[in-house]
């Protein structure tokens, strides 16, 4: 436990859980936990299922189809890096001196990659399980028929997604992680070169860096180092906030409306201006959370804790079930499904959430990598088991 007091004064990285970082000012903690359900919230969206005939590029149903463009293939696109971004830079607010490589490793293992083994190993499990009784039949990929690589990145997303899709990020912020003192290094000797290098990765179509999934982390868990081995003023945007938050939608609907009559084989500078929109357009969704924080809706948001968490990593099989429910159900209208299982899906998650949080404190400190429920503000160590150390397709 007092590894994990240290390292949250030293510069905590919790990229989906509570803030806990006496150097981050009260603003920027309340405005990081606001981001981060709105950016979970919103990474939903993109791993929504369906199937050939229900592709929004066939243009069934219209306007609605390039709506869930418009949400799963633009605008949230930006959850990920967004989300990175935060890692790094409160990895690093107590500065290279205040950094110990070690302790951080012991105490992410736990917080981030233990949930990641955890969580994904149940939703492999349970799909092997439904696949042996002819249940579930794509809808999930299949283990039986998987080569060695493939059960291997089923279970540890070696090179390719997890069977829990979206904790791919989990294994990516950890692999950042490992990698922090060899990027906090370059960003200090030679800053320019290492960002720019790393974002024309990040850019490039159809590129694979094998040691990340998806390379826009690499380059936005740096800018976020970058940001706070700098003492950049992340606040210094706020008065252009409804100019960014406008620049961030109208570029998302017009790369929206772009993927939408190119899809699904988008051609390469669509990709290059998806790319180049999820790693921006971070800016935007920041500057958004100036003002939204000041209301009361931005208040209690930001201070659902670990409910964060939670959605994140149990969101994906519940939309699968809830899919292959729909599929037996006869009912060929997709926006009811979609619209639906929304509306059904938030509920049962908070509702879960609380469930086992309230009456299986030591599992959840397990299936959370120890995150309390409360916010930064009135988190308590003694909200937490001694034996636990908190911490896109």
């Amino acid at each position: 436990m007092s590894a994990l007091v240290e390292n949250g004064r030293k510069g905590g990285c919790d990229p989906i859980g509570v803030t806990d970082n006496v150097n981050v000012d009260a603003n920027v903690s309340s405005r990081i936990n606001l981001m981060r359900i709105v950016l979970i919230s919103g990474i939903v969206f993109v791993h929504i299922p369906f199937d050939p005939a229900n592709t929004p590029f066939n243009g069934n149903y219209g306007f609605f189809d390039w709506l869930r463009v418009f949400l799963s293939e633009a605008l949230f696109r930006v959850g990920v890096p967004c989300l990175s971004a935060i890692s790094g830079y409160l990895l690093f607010r107590g500065g290279m001196e205040g950094f110990n490589y070690v302790k951080t490793v012991r105490t992410k293992a736990q917080t981030v990659f233990l949930p990641f083994l955890i969580w994904n190993t149940a939703f492999f499990i349970a799909a092997l399980a439904m696949l042996s009784v002819g249940i579930g039949d794509g809808y999930v990929v299949s283990p039986w028929t998987a080569s060695v690589r493939g059960l291997l990145s089923q279970l540890f997303a070696a090179e390719e997604f997890p069977t829990n899709i979206p904790l791919y990020f989990l294994r990516d912020l950890f692999v950042c992680i490992l990698l922090s003192p060899l990027l906090a290094w370059l960003i200090r000797r030679i800053p320019l070169l290492t960002l720019s290098t790393l974002l024309l990765l990040a850019l490039i179509p159809e590129m694979s860096l094998y040691i990340v999934i998806k390379r826009s982390i690499l380059f936005s868990f740096a800018f976020g180092i970058y940001a706070s081995l700098y003492n950049i003023d992340i606040k210094a945007l706020d008065r252009f906030a409804p100019l960014g938050v406008a620049l961030l939608l109208g570029a998302s609907a017009l790369l929206a409306t772009a993927i939408y009559m190119s899809g699904p084989s988008m051609p390469d500078w669509v990709e290059l201006c998806r790319n180049a929109l999820a790693i921006g357009g971070a800016a935007g969704f920041w500057m958004l959370s100036a003002p939204l924080i000041k209301t009361p809706l931005g208040q209690r948001l930001a201070k659902t804790g670990s409910l964060s968490f939670w959605i994140f990593c149990a969101h994906y099989p519940l939309l699968v079930l809830f899919f292959m429910i729909w599929g037996k159900t006869g009912i060929g209208f997709y926006p009811l499904f979609f619209c639906g299982s929304l509306l059904v899906l938030f509920p049962v998650l908070a509702l879960s959430n609380s469930f086992v949080r309230t009456n299986a404190p030591r599992l959840y400190a397990v299936l959370t990598g120890g995150r309390t429920k409360k916010s930064s503000q009135s988190a308590s160590r003694r909200e937490v088991p001694a034996e636990f150390v908190p911490q896109q397709r």
